[in-house]
């Protein structure tokens, strides 16, 4: 219990490490929006940077992949198929945890992890959400 109650204390305290969708916060009327802006009443914040670290979306190099099926074999989620008549893989974004593994583990570096983080859609399958 005394681990638990420290930990919440730390996050009472602690700034959260997410940023404020925008399209949630969206002015109304954005000509008045802008007016305020420029007269000085209302402060525009730049949006936060992402550390360095972040995972976002995968970036595929299909020329430089071997079809070794290392990232199928580690994907903790699934998320990656191989399309045996090309010898490539295919990865579902809509599965995908950004666990990284796949990229870690690929022999010729083929897979990274992004900083593009706004990829959601209404459909799973949608080819925004597909990497081939």
């Amino acid at each position: 219990m005394l681990p638990m109650l420290s930990q919440l204390l730390k996050q009472m305290v602690k700034k959260p490490f997410t940023n404020i969708f925008p399209a949630k916060y969206a002015p109304k009327n954005v000509k008045k929006f802008l007016q305020s802006v420029q007269e000085g009443r209302i402060k525009v914040h730049p949006p936060v940077e992402l550390p360095e670290w972040f995972r976002g979306k995968i970036i595929y190099e299909k020329e430089k992949c071997i079809g070794c099926r290392a990232c199928i074999k580690v994907c903790p989620a699934k998320a990656i198929e191989f399309k045996e008549e090309e010898k490539k893989i295919r990865i579902y974004l809509g599965r995908c945890i950004f666990c990284s593994q796949c990229n870690d583990v690929c022999p010729v570096q083929c897979l990274h992890m992004s900083q593009e983080f706004l990829i959601a859609d209404d459909n799973k399958l949608s080819d925004n959400l597909i990497v081939e």
